[in-house]
């Protein structure tokens, strides 16, 4: 505790809610690259007959039994839906701790069990999603635990009756900051202290960091109404109460509630500190520079997919994405189906005016654990390059909403597949979205429908000889093939 209070009076100084500063951990490396060589490990049956009967499940479903998992302490991944290594491991905890056969699949009455448990943890939390005044924000505060609300300059501060949990909301109006300084701030050097991970974006910073007493995670986002952000700060001695708290806090607050655009980071998860040695930081999600204009281009909403211009006023994508989408858009201009493939995993769309070139097409399949990347479409036509990791029949990479249908690419810059489908509303841990296994339509499958639908393209295979040394240089060449699909619903 000597440890803890000794270093409040600084951080105060430096505008941030707790002395206890500390770790809300990483998500575990992403896999190291393999030799080409290598054999990929067989598919345990198990996981993927627990992994079929869980995305057979509605999105809102599966979404729901990953929360309830949080609140019953059996899982400390992101609430996004997606089935992977750690939504597994949760359930088979939870069938374990409650005396069933821990195989993963959940059976309705474990189901209706776990909700009722994880609801009934909420309410011993007495958890409430409020609105703060004083911030601009929404923020979802477990009042059983932090009872005592007091104001702050630009925000609130809610703390347990002990003083040993402190959660902070905090707001600066235009000109008064800037993130860059609230950055250094919170990473500059301190006895004691340890800055775990950090992560700096043009409109979002995010920071961990540990001392001996404590933990604390701390995050800002900037919009036109200013910066806003919060800080969590607790004590070690309560982590095992408090880790689970701090995703559910994280998975509600809401920096601009009010309409005015929020900031997305890319990369993180709050695990527990239990899990093990702190694993390293991913690799966060590249800013790219605008793609090519299109004619007739307006300020669009998020996109509902990713497209590959093919040349010809034609546009790649997959199937999944253009479900609910009666009337898709490019750039503003209106664009029609013109065929889907008969598996219902691509689809080709045709709009007047567009023009690019794809990259080229690599068929032969990658090897577990190989560096890519992936190119997903974001509002104004600005793609964005994040880096992945080759899984089996899938990638291992930190996406956004409109993914589906994104062009996975090796480091040399060809297409190896697109990324088949996407959660479109997932749900953040600690503000930030960690790399998460998706499902692939592999470039072997793209170049057959190309094929049949009289679409030339150019064909590579072999390994990634001659690879860019960056993910900007990959991406480089394609980003002006890479366009966001809007909907009319």
């Amino acid at each position: 505790m000597n440890a803890f209070r000794t270093g409040l009076p600084v951080l105060l100084a430096a505008g941030f809610a707790t002395g206890a500063l500390a770790q809300v951990p990483v998500p575990p490396a992403l896999p190291r690259p393999k030799p080409a060589a290598s054999v990929p490990p067989a598919p345990d049956p198990a996981f993927e007959a627990a992994r079929a009967a869980f995305e057979a499940l509605p999105e809102a479903e599966r979404q729901g039994l990953q929360d309830a998992l949080v609140w019953t302490g059996d899982y400390n991944g992101v609430t996004t839906g997606a089935f992977g290594k750690r939504s597994f491991e949760g359930i088979q905890t939870y069938q374990t701790r409650t005396g069933a056969a821990p195989n993963g699949l959940l059976t309705p009455p474990e189901r209706i069990a776990l909700k009722r448990e994880a609801e009934a943890a909420r309410r011993a939390a007495r958890f409430k999603v409020q609105p703060d005044p004083a911030s601009g924000t929404l923020v979802g505060v477990p009042e059983a635990l932090l009872p005592k609300k007091s104001a702050i300059p630009g925000g609130s501060r809610w703390q347990s009756a002990d003083g040993r949990v402190t959660l902070d909301t905090k707001s600066f109006p235009q000109g008064e900051t800037s993130l860059d300084a609230l950055f250094e701030r919170a990473t500059a050097a301190m006895p004691g202290r340890k800055v775990t991970y950090k992560l700096k974006k043009p409109d979002f910073i995010v920071i961990t960091a540990e001392t001996a007493g404590g933990r604390s995670y701390i995050r800002y986002a900037e919009g036109p109404a200013g910066i806003r952000g919060f800080t969590i700060g607790y004590d070690r001695s309560v982590s095992e109460t408090v880790d689970r708290l701090v995703i559910a806090i994280a998975n509600t607050f809401t920096p601009f509630p009010d309409g005015a655009p929020a900031a997305t980071a890319p990369a993180a998860t709050a695990a527990t500190a239990a899990a093990g040695p702190a694993p390293r930081p991913p690799a966060p999600g590249l800013a790219a520079p605008p793609a090519a204009s299109l004619p007739g281009a307006q300020p669009e909403a998020r996109p509902a997919a990713t497209g590959l211009l093919l040349g010809g006023g034609r546009v790649l994508t997959v199937a999944s994405a253009l479900h609910a989408c009666a009337a898709p858009r490019i750039g503003g201009v209106a664009a029609r189906i013109e065929r889907r493939d008969a598996a219902g995993s691509l689809a080709l769309l045709s709009a007047e005016g567009l023009a690019g070139a794809p990259p080229p097409l690599r068929t032969d399949p990658v090897s577990e654990g190989e560096a890519l990347l992936v190119l997903s479409a974001q509002a104004k036509g600005r793609p964005s390059v994040a880096p992945a990791s080759a899984a089996v029949e899938g990638v291992y990479a930190p996406l956004q909403p409109g993914a589906g249908g994104a062009p996975v690419l090796d480091r040399a810059g060809r297409l190896v597949g697109l990324v088949a489908r996407f959660p479109a509303t997932p749900r953040l841990i600690a503000g930030v979205m960690p790399p998460t296994r998706y499902g692939i339509v592999p470039g072997k499958a793209v170049a057959a429908f190309l094929a049949e639908s009289g679409v030339p393209a150019g064909a590579g295979t072999g390994s990634a000889k001659g690879a860019a040394t960056t993910l900007g240089g990959a991406a480089a060449p394609v980003l002006g093939a890479v366009v966001a699909i809007t909907c009319t619903r």
